[in-house]
């Protein structure tokens, strides 16, 4: 049985994280770009993050530049653009593919176990969410424009 513990990502500090780090938390999982009509999402994504940390749950940043090439920026440059501009300080990840055959695994994983509107597993844009539980499987996929605050009542239901 696979679960987000058994997948490991490059940081968009250079460190390989290992994803059991996170075990036993509540995740959400999204691939996010900075020059995306959906970036101010980051603002609601950092407010769960602040608002249910200490109940054990995280916010996991996938930058993408597969979408319109709205991810321009290097790793830096992503940083800094998300400490300044949205104050975010949940973890961040280095730049992944979230289709095709560059895809990261944890992300080919993902939609194979949440499929997408009429069945299609790809992703559609950036801000796809994916809730994840306590025990490292995937509760729920969001599409790009459900809102992070539209997301509290399932947040809280796996929070327990």
């Amino acid at each position: 049985m696979t679960r987000v513990q058994d997948f490991s990502a490059t940081g968009i500090d250079g460190r390989e994280v290992p994803l059991s780090e996170y075990a036993g938390n509540v995740l959400l999982v999204v691939n996010v770009a900075s020059k995306c009509g959906f970036t101010p999402q980051y603002s609601g994504l950092q407010k769960l993050w602040q608002d249910y940390r200490d109940r054990g749950f995280v916010v996991l940043g996938f930058p993408c530049d597969q979408f319109g090439h709205q991810e321009p920026g290097n790793e830096a440059e992503i940083a800094e653009f998300c400490s300044l501009t949205y104050d975010v300080d949940f973890p961040m990840f280095a730049k992944v593919d979230v289709n095709g055959t560059d895809a990261h695994p944890l992300w080919t994983w993902l939609k194979a176990e949440k499929g997408g509107l009429l069945g299609i597993d790809a992703i559609k844009w950036n801000f796809t969410k994916f809730l994840v539980g306590r025990d490292g499987k995937p509760l729920k996929r969001y599409a790009p424009t459900d809102k992070p605050e539209s997301m509290r009542k399932d947040i809280e239901a796996a929070l327990g």
